[in-house]
């Protein structure tokens, strides 16, 4: 099974190794807002038994707002993961107004769900 880890984000390339692959080269597939991003890099270090990989941000990416790449195994459809990149003036306001959605989403689950405690006791 295949890991990821990064390691480094530096002028606008993110970073990390995949181990688990051994020789055979991992089918990656990283995408931004369901668009596959181009560019991406995979180099095998044979001596260390990983695959580097580098990512392009793409300039789509760096806008205000919270923005994410998917990085997925192909082979296996399974999400490795990811890379969130936060930028803007407005972000504040985002992030209360998605933290108080999901507050509320909860509570209404805590309410159905006690509900349901209640009818089938």
């Amino acid at each position: 099974m295949l890991k990821l880890t990064k390691t480094k984000m530096r002028q606008g390339v993110w970073q990390g190794i995949i181990t688990g692959a051994g020789d055979t080269q991992p089918q990656i597939v990283v995408t931004h807002q369901d668009v596959e991003v181009q560019d991406v890099v995979l180099s095998h270090d044979a001596k260390a038994d990983h695959w580097m990989l580098s990512i392009p941000v793409p300039k789509e990416m760096i806008a205000d707002g919270v923005h994410t790449l998917l990085i997925r195994d192909a082979t296996h459809d399974r999400k490795l993961g990811h890379m969130t990149l936060v930028a803007g003036e407005v972000l504040s306001d985002d992030i209360l107004a998605e933290m108080d959605l999901l507050r509320a989403e909860l509570d209404m689950l805590k309410s159905a769900f006690r509900r349901h405690c209640v009818e089938t006791a």
